[in-house]
């Protein structure tokens, strides 16, 4: 005899108004489930209940909804049962967005009243799916256009934006130090960068790894 396949049920009413222990959507959803269950061989495992939450909310912000993954990913259940497709997700784009992502996690998700509805490639599903992708990418670029116009902003005031920061940012005494060496010159001479980086290993400035400063590294704190 083959074994019943493991399932979470998921439940959802959308307006408070039919939530509570008198109305019929969560005991009428919950029927629909069971009976599907036991003629098609799944074992429900657990339930989980989004109540007066809107079918057009992205199911990413359903309390219900994220306990119930939290659950599955502990237990190895992937089948969720749900009583029809807008139980679900009322709102086509965000039933799609929400199935793909399940998809994705390698979670089925079943309607009762139609268990090939999220298998069917229909020219509809496909169509928003487009849709979905496109407008992802449009965010996406904008995303990266708004950071990049901050950044050139940022730029155009500090004359920095990214990468390690400098010298003169994180130790401008040492910065100060080495300029004025440079300036005062030693028995007539200009000192040399690497007589500059002895003179600042006396006054305690070493490079990270305890040994004096590179002739490139004092340049660098020179132009900067």
């Amino acid at each position: 005899m083959k074994s019943a396949v493991a399932a979470i049920a998921y439940l959802r009413t959308s307006s408070a108004a039919n939530v509570g222990a008198d109305k019929d959507s969560e005991k009428r959803q919950r029927a629909a489930i069971e009976s599907f269950a036991k003629a098609h061989g799944y074992s429900i495992e657990a339930e989980f209940y989004d109540a007066a939450v809107s079918g057009a909310d992205p199911v990413t912000e359903r309390p219900g909804f994220l306990a119930m993954l939290q659950r599955i990913a502990g237990n190895g259940v992937r089948t969720i049962l749900v009583e029809s497709p807008d139980r679900f997700a009322r709102d086509l784009a965000v039933q799609l967005a929400g199935h793909d992502m399940l998809k994705g996690l390698g979670i089925d998700l079943i309607p009762a009243s139609a268990p090939d509805h999220f298998l069917e490639d229909t020219p509809t599903a496909v169509l928003v799916r487009q849709v979905l992708g496109a407008i992802a990418q449009f965010e996406k670029a904008s995303t990266v256009a708004k950071l990049k116009a901050a950044r050139d902003r940022k730029r155009a005031r500090d004359g920095k934006c990214e990468g390690r920061k400098s010298h003169a940012e994180i130790n401008p005494e040492l910065v100060a130090l080495v300029k004025e060496l440079r300036r005062k010159p030693r028995n007539g001479k200009r000192r040399s960068l690497r007589a500059i980086a002895a003179e600042i290993k006396r006054h305690g400035y070493v490079n990270m790894h305890g040994k004096p400063f590179a002739a490139a590294s004092i340049q660098g704190m020179l132009q900067s």
